[in-house]
């Protein structure tokens, strides 16, 4: 009979492991669940760190944005003017012409002299070049306030490309700009 008692596990065996199951099952399924997701973000984040720091071996890194003087110091740099160009007087590509007449002064950075020079010496081809220029341009183009910046731009770019060879130009102002329309 000890035998039987022994092995008899229908009823009292399968209920005292159903209780220890129900509340032990529960607990370690949550803790299997946490561990898990805890798993799961250690593998994104470990995944994460690898890839920027392939990127970043691949990239070069930006470490500063360099300034122009203008914004670091907090005022703008005085520059020294050119004034002798006199007046040009040209007429414009529309069809009837109208008369240009503008005074231009051109700005050289303070106390350079090698610039004032050279200007002096390409006085005749500054000339030319600012006769063509206002000569390629409508009347509309050049009473159009808000394109005076745009030409002041494209004037300063043009000597500097094509006739200053050792020196540069920082500014461009129109000290007199008229269009005269012809009846």
């Amino acid at each position: 009979m000890a035998d039987e008692d022994e092995i008899n596990l229908d009823d009292n065996g399968s209920s005292s492991s159903e209780k220890k199951g129900g509340l032990g099952g529960v607990f370690s399924s949550l803790l299997k669940w946490i561990i898990i997701g805890l798993a799961a973000v250690i593998v994104v984040v470990v995944v994460v760190v690898i890839t920027m720091k392939i990127a970043g071996k691949n990239s070069t890194a930006v470490t500063a944005i360099p300034a122009s003087e203008e914004y670091v110091s907090g005022q703008r740099e005085i520059y020294d003017w050119y004034t002798s160009l006199g007046i040009i007087q040209t007429t414009t590509a529309d069809d009837p012409p109208a008369t240009v007449r503008v005074d231009v002064a051109l700005a050289y950075k303070k106390d350079d002299k090698a610039a004032s020079a050279e200007i002096t010496a390409r006085l005749v081809e500054l000339k030319a070049f600012l006769r063509r220029y206002f000569s390629s341009k409508t009347a509309a183009e050049l009473r159009n306030p808000n394109n005076e910046d745009a030409l002041e731009n494209e004037i300063k770019n043009g000597i500097n490309d094509k006739i200053l060879s050792s020196s540069r130009i920082r500014d461009v102002v129109f000290q007199q700009k008229d269009v005269i329309q012809q009846n």
